[in-house]
């Protein structure tokens, strides 16, 4: 079947693309930075202003890898903390100390409430999958192999491109393509037939860069107009607005005659 498709790969995203786990990251970035600027308040004197979803998590650290969304933030409230090293201990003032309890606050979190996923996904990528299309996930999360396993998702793949093989291959993160162009280097096809299904900003840019044959973004934070100016082909919700592989295909190929 996949001979009549007009694409060869899909590359996904993981959290808020495939599991339920972009809320997750984004609460344990909240409880992580607030803590950080009270504690700040009370050694530095500096006015605590709460670390918010729409003004601090999308804008900078939303699809990030995990060092360079602590950097961003701080960055933007004109802190200034040692890079330090991703051995830091959680308690270490540093970018990868704070970076390192945030993932301690994640791991807490998934523990305690499991991981869920889109159905709209799952029933996609088995599609995909029985159609012979390629599949690939790249996620800039360091967790990836973990959470897709404990949903039984991880067999799926041919190509798995997250945080741990990005720091072995030296990748530059989102908005940099590499990680895209690595995972489909890896199914062996080539960029303009393949398609990229993202949910942050950041992401988006990223397949905009790597000149994919379609950049798909899923608006699950009410930021459509965000995605779009970031370089989505198209926008949706849900995966399920797309009808299906022959959908998908429909799709891919208006932006590719």
């Amino acid at each position: 079947m996949s001979k009549s498709l007009s694409f060869e790969a899909v590359i996904f995203d993981m959290d808020g693309v495939i599991t339920k786990t972009a809320l997750t990251h984004a609460a344990a970035w909240k409880r992580m930075f607030d803590e950080y600027l009270k504690k700040r308040e009370i050694e530095h004197g500096e006015k605590f202003v709460e670390f918010t979803h729409a003004g601090d998590y999308l804008p900078y650290v939303d699809g990030k890898p995990r060092y360079k969304g602590v950097a961003s933030f701080l960055e933007s409230r004109g802190i200034e903390i040692p890079f330090g090293d991703p051995s830091d201990s959680a308690g270490d003032e540093t970018v990868c100390g704070l970076g390192n309890r945030k993932n301690e606050a994640f791991n807490e979190v998934l523990a305690n409430e499991g991981v869920q996923v889109y159905p709209s996904t799952v029933e996609l990528l088995n599609e995909l999958k029985e159609a012979g299309i390629k599949l690939g996930v790249a996620s800039s999360s360091k967790n990836c192999k973990p959470v897709l396993e404990a949903v039984d998702l991880l067999g799926m793949f041919e190509a798995r491109v997250d945080g741990v093989v990005s720091a072995e291959l030296g990748l530059n993160g989102k908005p940099e393509p590499d990680i895209f162009t690595t995972a489909c280097d890896m199914v062996g096809v080539s960029y303009d037939k393949a398609i990229v299904v993202e949910d942050a900003v950041s992401g988006v840019q990223a397949g905009a860069k790597g000149n994919f044959g379609l950049t798909l973004g899923i608006a699950r934070e009410n930021n459509r107009k965000e995605l779009k100016e970031g370089g989505a082909d198209i926008v949706v919700e849900d995966l399920e607005e797309i009808n299906g592989i022959a959908g998908l295909d429909k799709i891919f190929s208006s932006f590719n005659q």
